[in-house]
């Protein structure tokens, strides 16, 4: 089993500078790119499935934490969509050859941005694996959930926070991160990946609900899309089936 690489990789300039924790599977192409979920790390399950994956095909995986979550530099709080994008395009900038990008939730939305910015470049994706993407989620699904306190809260202080339903501590979104959001908004238009898509979405999730990632379908129009529908699935579908198709749905690409 080859040994990873792990290093620090500086990103902006300035105020904006921080250095993001990545780690590297040298292999075969294509490779793997992880993208977390809001305030996940790349150590979760998911994450280390796919980086046993590549172990086992001789496949290049990559990994890395978001400026200001897990291993990675900086403040949680001063992360937004645009920040964490150019994050995720900085490693894939390290990534030789096709690469198939997975993303989780937060990081769905993330890896539909990425895609849309290689096909204009005119270097497209090998494959987008997406879980439960949370695509838009800073004008549709967080807005929807907030109570009138956590309302007054963003407009007073710039920022609420929101229990975790995973045991993690509370969740803080800021006024940054919503407003940002919305210069990323792919709903509403046709999406254009350049690449196959492959949607696993649990239809018992109760933060991505299976009907937005379903109305995600209506919007990607000239590339192939695969959608498996887990019947029990939760949000995080980590469980070992779920793990089994998430492999099943990357080597699919690979072949």
């Amino acid at each position: 089993m080859s040994s990873h690489h792990c290093f620090r990789l500086p990103i902006g300039e300035g105020d904006d500078a921080r250095q993001i924790a990545v780690e590297q599977r040298p292999g075969a192409a294509p490779g793997l790119l992880w993208l977390n979920g809001f305030r996940s790390v790349m150590t979760g399950a998911k994450a280390m499935s796919l980086d046993a994956l590549g172990a086992e095909r001789g496949l290049a995986v990559t990994r890395f934490d978001y400026s200001g979550d897990g291993q990675s530099g900086g403040r949680f709080e001063d992360g937004t969509i645009s920040r964490w994008l150019d994050e995720a395009e900085a490693a894939l900038r390290l990534t030789p050859g096709p690469q198939i990008v997975c993303g989780s939730s937060m990081g769905g939305w993330i890896a539909l941005l990425l895609a849309r910015r290689q096909l204009r470049l005119g270097t497209p994706l090998r494959g987008l694996v997406l879980i439960a993407p949370a695509v838009d989620a800073t004008s549709t699904l967080i807005p929807a959930r907030m109570s009138a306190a956590q309302q007054r809260d963003l407009a007073l202080q710039g920022w609420f926070e929101r229990e975790s339903r995973y045991g993690d501590g509370p969740y803080r979104y800021t006024r940054s991160f919503i407003e940002d959001g919305a210069q990323h908004q792919l709903l509403g238009a046709v999406i254009e990946t350049g690449c196959p898509v492959h949607i696993m979405q649990g239809a018992k999730d109760p933060d991505v609900p299976a009907a937005h990632a379903q109305g995600l379908l209506t919007h990607i129009l000239h590339d192939p899309v695969t959608f498996t529908l887990v019947p029990d699935g939760d949000h995080r579908l980590s469980r070992d089936e779920d793990l089994a198709l998430l492999r099943r749905a990357v080597l699919g690409m690979v072949a």
